[in-house]
This record gives C-alpha cells, structure tokens and sequence, in this order.
C-alpha cells in the first residue's frame, strides 16, 4: 500500500509542477493568486486553523502534527466556476486544481512529522485596454500573464507539556512567472511586444503554539498563535522586446534586453511576514467554533521587476470564523450521526490596491466530511461561495463558486508486530 501511495504523490507531484493555470483572476499579477493553504476541512470552517485533532493532517499550523496518533496521507482537488463582471460585460470561466499532496506521521510520543508539496500561487490574467494617442489614433494595451509557485513544505510539531504543542514548518518556493504586454495602434501594420520571464525560488518559515486547556468537565478552550516569517524569494529575470506582424502574429524584430546592466538581471522579491491569532472553544469530538485573524505588513511589498504603474500596496488582513458539527461519532445505528458538518464565513482585505480601489474578497464556506467504511478514513467534501473586486475604476468583479474535494486517508506505521 505505501508503494503504491508514493507512486500516487509521484505522479500527481507532476501534474502540480507542470499543470495549466491555476486560476482566471483578473488580479492575479504579480507572484500571482495566493492559493488557499488549508485541507478541504480549515477551509470549510471559514480557513480556520485553530482545532487539531489525531486523524487529520493540518497544513497551516505545524503545533498540530503533535496531536496525530496515526499516519495520515491526504490530497485535495478544487473546481472553480467564475463570473468576471465589469461595468458593462461579463464572462464566465472555469478552472481546476490539484490542491496539495500532504503525509503527517507520528514518530514518537507527542512528536509528529509530516511534509508534502502544494501551489503556492498562480498566475493567470488577459486584460485589455483601449485608448486613443495623441494622434487621435484607436490604440489598445493588453497583458496577460501566466505561471505560477509551487511549495515544497516539511513540518514538526512537538507537545511539551499536556495541552500545549509548539510547532515549525520550513517551506521551499519555486516556480516561473511570464509576463506579456502588448501595443497595437490602429493604421500601423505592426504591434510592440515586452516579454518578462521570472524564474523564482526561496525560503520562508511558519511557527505555531497551540493551548488547549480543559476549562470544564466538557468544554475545552482553543488558543493559537503563529508567525509566517517574511518570504524572501530570489528572481533570475530575462526580458525581450520587439515588434511583430499584427497580420500573422509572427516577431518581426525582437531583442533581449541587457538587464544586467539595469540591476534588474537577479532580484529580490520580499513578501512580508504575516501574524495570525486563533480563539475557540469546543467539545471534543463532538463540536467546534472559532475564530482567527491574521494581519500582513504587505505595504512593504516590492516586486521592481513586474511592477504595475496602476498598483499599490496596503497593509492586508483576514478574519475567518467557522467551526463544526458531529452528532455522534460512535453511533452503529445512523451513518449520518457519524458525518462532520463544517461551515463558516471570511473577509479578506487583500492589502491590493488597483486604481485606487483596494481588492476585498468575502465568502461562506460549507461541507461535510464523510467516514469511509470502519475507519478513520474520511471523505470531504466542501463550497464556497464569494466575490471578490469591485466594478468601479474600470475594475472587475469576481463572483465564483468553488467546490473542494479532499480525501484523509489514516494507516498505522512502524507497529510492532505481536506473535501470540
């Protein structure tokens, strides 16, 4: 059975790294669309990533790997169904993922390890602009753009004393990021091209601590704090410039651009710690509300190679509530009292500003985890529904419905075997 499992993250690690975009989002420039970092179960609860628990694997908080009490291996897919709204059209667009391949393993007591491979981000946009030169000239601007990051991540959370765990990820960055930008002036048989290419890789860290004390014979309190340390990201960039031939799209005259010269050939790309705080109370294997906030200094974010004129920078924020529900767990008469139910709520500031207007995103999350067979195995699966933009300043607003799958599979490792 690990064979074939490893065989399985072999082949569907592949499709990650050499998949299609990821996304449709009109403002997914830059390193691109951050994806959602969480299994199909946080993200159900709001992206909450408070609750841990021994059979699930928790991808945001490493404090958690020290609750797992069996080896755990989980994969997630996600179907995405856009609507792109601006003040006078719209489209509809559609996308799908693999989401993240994930092992989390118990090695000891109180001690879990895991690690796995995910998208970070992804980039995928085609806008165009029309306008008029100073000759009085139709003249359209287009950018499109394509590529993305993907994450490889290994995490060990440790309990030091009963109730409290403490935990760490080490994250490695990698991915390529293009970049079109196209002229065409009306009358002129030729159009201006500027291609960008960044092949991007780095480093970052995520820490957590977990407190979740017993305040009543029944309730127990969930207390979390943990720390994304700042992402530095090293970018090896190549850029070409030219004309082309607006008749049969073929470059007419092209010529890479000497960006060594510019200080522009390796560069820097610093995306900004973020701090999140968790708060929840619940009864174990039995229900689960919460809430977290997380705040990033992204007005500090520099990206001097991809730059956008009309783009700027805030402080970005998230609050996320959610929680869950299992009637009973242990029943043998009812296979529903047996189902997790999930649900909850987010509001995302994203810190993008774009003509001035900056880039919100809200949505409610639902699902529901499904037991398989006598196990501990489970099936989840969830929807979120939101809207993201804004249709003012020539913008785009988002509307989507996404629909996540998430399978949690559960096995027992290095078990001696007893001879009677």
């Amino acid at each position: 059975m690990i064979k074939k499992f490893v065989i399985a993250i072999v082949y569907c690690a592949t499709c990650i790294i050499y998949s299609q975009n990821g996304t449709v989002s009109p403002y997914s420039f830059g390193i691109g669309d951050l994806k959602a970092a969480g299994t199909v179960e946080n993200q159900m609860m709001g992206g909450v990533a408070i609750y841990a628990d021994s059979i699930h694997i928790n991808l945001r908080n490493p404090a958690a790997y020290s609750k797992l009490s069996l080896t755990t291996y989980t994969a997630g897919l996600t179907r995405k169904e856009s609507r792109l709204k601006t003040f006078d059209d719209q489209e509809n667009a559609s996308v799908s993922n693999l989401d993240y391949l994930a092992i989390g393993l118990p090695i000891g007591k109180g001690f879990g390890l895991g690690f796995g491979l995910m998208p970070y981000s992804s980039v995928g946009y085609n806008s165009v602009t029309q306008g008029v030169n100073a000759d009085g000239a139709a003249l359209t601007y287009s950018a499109a753009g394509d590529g993305g990051l993907n994450r490889l991540y290994t995490s060990l959370g440790y309990e030091i004393f009963k109730d409290f765990s403490i935990g760490a990820t080490l994250n490695f960055n990698f991915g390529t990021l293009n970049n079109d930008r196209v002229q065409t002036v009306e009358g002129v048989q030729f159009g201006t091209l500027d291609r960008r290419e960044s092949r991007v890789n780095g480093f970052d860290f995520n820490y957590a601590a977990n407190y979740t004390p017993k305040i009543s014979e029944k309730y127990r309190l969930y207390t979390s704090v943990g720390v994304n340390t700042q992402m530095n990201l090293v970018s090896e960039n190549t850029r070409t410039i030219g004309s082309f031939s607006l008749s049969t799209g073929v470059d007419v005259e092209v010529i890479n651009v000497n960006l060594q010269a510019q200080g522009l050939k390796n560069t820097e790309i610093k995306v900004p710690t973020t701090t999140t705080l968790g708060l929840g109370i619940g009864e174990d294997k039995k229900w689960f509300v919460g809430a977290e906030y997380s705040l990033q200094g992204l007005s500090s974010f520099e990206n001097d190679f991809l730059n956008r004129n009309n783009v700027d920078y805030n402080d970005a924020s998230t609050f996320g509530f959610g929680g869950f529900f299992v009637p009973d767990y242990s029943s043998f008469t009812s296979y529903f009292k047996r189902v997790t139910y999930r649900a909850g709520a987010k509001l995302t500031k994203s810190g993008l500003v774009i003509n001035d207007k900056e880039i919100n995103n809200f949505g409610i999350t639902f699902g529901v985890g499904l037991p398989l067979g006598g196990s501990f195995s489970n099936l989840n699966i969830g929807f979120e529904l939101g809207r993201r933009g804004t249709t003012d300043a020539d913008l785009v607003e988002e509307s989507y419905l996404k629909m996540n799958l998430g399978l949690s599979l559960n096995d027992r490792w290095f078990q001696k075997r007893k001879i009677n």
